[in-house]
């Protein structure tokens, strides 16, 4: 169980995993602006609207420099559908042993339902251009969220 949470200032952890089309490595995109965005399952309602409110948002994201990854920890396989069925046109990652989601501090305890369960913590990191954090939010909301992020970015 993770409780890695980042701050602003840290080094944001190197990783490479699968994706659905091949593979990522966060320092193969040193000098750019990342937005890794943590969610618990694909094809679920509150994972879908975030993902969906990621892509209607890409264009304005796109157009300030951030490139946007999904991570969870489905595979492979049903990362493709979901972006299939969804017209997902960013990076998501397969974080199957949760190597990732642990470095970031978005794997732990949560509430669900009233109940204290471990699973993924709906979480987004910035990274800039240097590899160091940004911005790190844990527990966000899945309605929502991409707007406020883009207020907090300064992005219309």
């Amino acid at each position: 169980m993770s409780e890695n949470r980042l701050s602003k200032g840290d080094a944001a952890p190197d990783f490479t995993a699968a994706t659905d089309e091949g593979s990522f490595t966060l320092s193969d995109h040193q000098g750019k602006k990342v937005i890794l965005y943590f969610y618990p399952a694909a094809m679920t309602p509150g994972c879908t609207t975030q993902a969906c409110d990621f892509r209607d948002s890409l264009d304005a994201l796109n157009a300030a420099g951030y490139t946007v990854v999904g991570i969870s920890k489905d595979s492979p396989a049903k990362l493709a559908e979901f972006r299939e069925k969804e017209g997902l046109t960013f990076t998501l990652v397969s974080d199957e042993d949760r190597a990732v989601q642990d470095a970031y501090g978005a794997w732990g305890l949560k509430k669900l339902y009233g109940k204290e369960v471990e699973g993924s913590i709906r979480s987004t990191v910035v990274v800039n251009e240097d590899g160091t954090v940004a911005l790190a939010q844990y527990n966000v909301k899945a309605t929502g969220h991409v707007a406020k992020l883009r207020r907090d970015l300064g992005i219309d």
